[in-house]
C-alpha cells in the first residue's frame, strides 16, 4: 500500500480552517493564470469571478487530500479494520484501488482501477470532495 497527499482533517473546523487558508493562494493562482494567458483587465474582470476562485480553492483544496493505494486485499483489510462508511465505486473484480478516509466526518471514498493509477487518485480526490467536504466546507 502506498499514501500520497498531506490532508485528512481530524475534524470539521480543521477542514475549513485548512480551506480558508487556500482562499489567497486560490486568487494568486487565478491571477497568474490569467497573465500566462494574456488576459487584460477587461478580459479578466468579465470572466473572472468569485466562482472561478472558489472553483481553484477547491482543486487546491483536493490535491492535498491523503489518498492510499493498494490492491484489493490491502483495500479489505483496511475496511475491515476501520470504522468507516465507505462509499466504493468501480468493479469489485479489479485488484487496484485507491481511497481516502475523512476522520472529520467518518466516511471514506473508494475507486477501482486497472491500469491508470494517477487518473484514479485525481478522480477519488474530486469524489472526495464532491461526497464529503463540500457540505462541511
Amino acid at each position: 500500500m502506498e499514501t500520497e497527499g498531506l490532508l485528512a482533517p481530524e475534524t470539521a473546523e480543521a477542514a475549513r480552517d485548512h480551506y480558508a487558508a487556500l482562499g489567497p493562494q486560490a486568487q494568486v493562482l487565478v491571477k497568474e493564470l490569467a497573465k500566462a494567458m494574456d488576459l487584460d483587465s477587461e478580459a479578466y474582470a468579465e470572466r473572472v469571478d468569485e466562482d472561478v476562485v472558489a472553483t481553484a480553492r477547491e482543486v487546491m483544496f483536493a490535491g492535498r487530500l491523503e489518498v492510499h493505494t493498494g490492491t484489493r486485499a490491502e483495500f479489505d483489510a483496511w475496511r475491515a479494520g476501520s470504522d468507516f462508511d465507505v462509499t466504493e465505486v468501480g468493479s469489485e473484480h479489479v485488484d487496484g484501488v485507491v481511497w481516502h478516509a475523512a476522520p472529520a466526518t467518518g466516511e471514506a471514498v473508494a475507486a477501482t482501477y486497472h491500469e491508470k493509477r494517477r487518473a484514479a487518485i485525481d478522480t477519488l480526490r474530486r469524489q472526495a470532495f464532491g461526497r464529503i467536504y463540500r457540505e462541511v466546507l
